[in-house]
């Protein structure tokens, strides 16, 4: 260990060095002392050091060394965290700035993923010292600074919850408001050179880019995953809230983002993604965050959106919205020739399937069905068709099936007649919703949502047989139909009934084994320890749990084999009848 003495003379030396003179192992023994002085907690002394007057050549020199181990501590929140950082905040005031800006980068680049948050709103006040004390070139550096932080807090997830949000267990909420109080006084900067109408030379201009790029990446992350609620004034909202003032307050209008189309390439292209136009869409439109900013003019509907709207997986609102103000059953079938027509139904089937959160299911599947009572008859008959080809989905299928149904209904009253849904065009759309996938090797309870709806739909056309037997060529095309699905349906279940109840026989039978088993092993000590284990083992495997499940299934077919002699049972009813 070096002594006291020892460290005076070193120190008393790099004194009397002129700047510049210092070898590489000064630079080495600087950095040991520094590392000793925080392994021990002695923060004090290290900033008691660093603010020396007569030390301030040697820390301008050699102080960038110490950023790291400053920045551990302080992310740490060790008991010396006050002395660090002032010990921070003193560097970050005396060292070279461009030395400092690549110390402070470095850092940023190389975090662990699980300290992400905590080093970047650690640092981040300290790079913005950094970045003012910068001259020429500021813009640039800022632009990497940017660029930098962006890239690692794309890496943390979006809170989808109120609960996640409030807990905000990757920091990613704290991260954001630390990143807008960090661009705040770039963002004073060009304003109050813009309000001077001094704005002109380049510098000013790359200032002006940079910050509409950081705009732009944060549309896209994490604002574009962002659950915002406009009645809960969230960290994200207040983020997103920002941003659009900060957009605004930039020399670029609202409308020109939105509305932009690049005629060429340009450095704007990249920033200026479908992406972030559509977060700025949603964010004016739905949440009315910075619409004050927005000529009323712009304010679209329902087709001046869809580009956007196909790209908001989880922006249903803007769709709805879209959709309040069109009349139901205005839509035609070649609307749905349309890209965008096609594209945003399937995103939301998407949502309906793999959404993990259950508010954002619920509100999907009621902006499909808004989508779908705007359609006119012959494009939900088109629709209707895509979605059961397209769709893998026994839940879609079925709920896709059940509209079917409310849709033959519908063209029943008068005035409501149409040949999509009560003509020789339906009997192709029925074939198709009732065509079991594997045919009699269908997995029934995989399929459940399908079959039920199917089978109900068929009893409900038979109950109103009266307007279908008008016409001779529809009819017997239904009747086929019911007696090909109906006979396909008695195979299905009778193979797997025998299946489920063989399961059930031989989970049975092991389990009798077992008891028989357990009260032999019951005379012996020994045996009653091994019996121990093997019933840990057999809790594992919820052998009861196994049984019920099998049980239910074939309740399942019981249910199903009674809609299909429901189904026959009107149709005979209804025949002795007319006879």
């Amino acid at each position: 260990m070096t002594s006291v003495d020892q460290i005076s003379d070193v120190v008393q030396k790099w004194r009397d060095t002129p700047d510049g003179g210092w070898e590489p192992e000064d630079h080495q023994l600087f950095l040991d002392l520094g590392y000793s002085c925080l392994a021990q907690g002695d923060g004090a002394q290290l900033l008691s050091f660093l603010q020396d007057v007569k030390n301030q050549e040697i820390v301008m020199s050699m102080g960038c060394g110490l950023l790291e181990p400053l920045a551990n501590e302080m992310i740490k929140k060790e008991t010396s965290l006050v002395h660090c950082k002032l010990a921070m905040t003193h560097l970050t005031m005396t060292c070279r700035p461009n030395e400092l800006l690549c110390g402070l980068l470095k850092l940023i680049d190389d975090i662990d993923v699980s300290a992400i948050a905590d080093t970047i709103i650690a640092l981040a006040p300290h790079l913005q010292t950094v970045l003012l004390r910068v001259g020429e070139g500021r813009a640039a550096s800022l632009g990497l600074a940017l660029s930098s932080i962006q890239k690692q807090l794309s890496l943390l997830p979006v809170p989808y919850t109120k609960q996640l949000e409030e807990s905000d267990q990757y920091g990613l909420c704290r991260s954001c408001s630390a990143l807008i109080d960090f661009v705040k006084p770039f963002m004073v900067e060009v304003k109050g050179k813009d309000d001077k109408k001094s704005s002109t030379c380049i510098e000013d201009q790359e200032l002006n880019d940079v910050l509409l790029k950081f705009c732009m990446r944060s549309l896209r992350e994490p604002l574009f995953q962002a659950q915002l609620d406009p009645s809960r004034k969230s960290p994200l909202w207040f983020f997103a809230a920002e941003i659009m003032v900060i957009l605004a307050s930039l020399q670029k209008p609202l409308a020109d983002i939105l509305l932009y189309v690049p005629q060429r390439r340009s450095t704007m292209v990249e920033t200026q993604s479908d992406e972030c136009r559509a977060s700025i869409a949603y964010l004016l439109f739905v949440q009315l965050i910075g619409i004050d900013y927005f000529p009323v003019v712009f304010r679209f509907i329902l087709q001046c959106n869809m580009e956007y709207i196909n790209l908001l997986l989880s922006r249903q609102e803007l769709y709805a919205r879209s959709l309040d103000s069109v009349e139901d059953g205005s839509l035609t079938v070649d609307l749905l020739e349309l890209k965008m027509f096609y594209s945003v139904p399937q995103n939301l089937r998407q949502i309906l399937i793999e959404c993990p959160s259950r508010q954002l299911r619920e509100r999907g599947l009621l902006v499909l069905q808004l989508f779908i009572n705007k359609l006119n008859s012959q494009a939900k008959h088109r629709f209707f068709r895509c979605m059961l080809k397209t769709s893998q989905h026994s839940g879609i299928q079925g709920y896709i099936i059940k509209n079917i149904k409310k849709q033959v209904e519908f063209s029943m009253k008068p005035g409501n007649e149409n040949d999509w849904f009560l003509g020789v065009e339906f009997i192709s759309l029925l074939e198709q919703a009732l065509s079991l996938p594997q045919g009699a090797e269908t997995y029934l309870l995989q399929n459940m949502d399908r079959v039920m709806e199917g089978l109900n739909l068929l009893r409900y056309l038979f109950i109103r047989d009266r307007e279908w037997k008008s016409n001779s060529s529809v009819w017997e095309g239904l009747c086929r139909i019911k007696d090909d699905h109906l006979k396909m349906m008695r195979v299905c279940i009778t193979m797997s009934r025998t299946y489920y109840i063989n399961e059930a026989k031989t989970l049975r039978e092991d389990y009798k084994l077992k008891a028989k088993e357990a009260r032999a092993a019951a005379r012996s000590t020994q045996l009653v320890k091994d019996l121990n284990v093997k019933h840990d083992k057999m809790a594992d495997m919820s052998p009861e749990v196994h049984y019920q499940v099998l049980q239910n299934a074939l309740v399942t077919f019981d249910l199903m084999e009674s809609l299909i002699f429901r189904i026959d049972e009107i149709t005979d009813e209804k025949a002795k009848r007319e006879n």
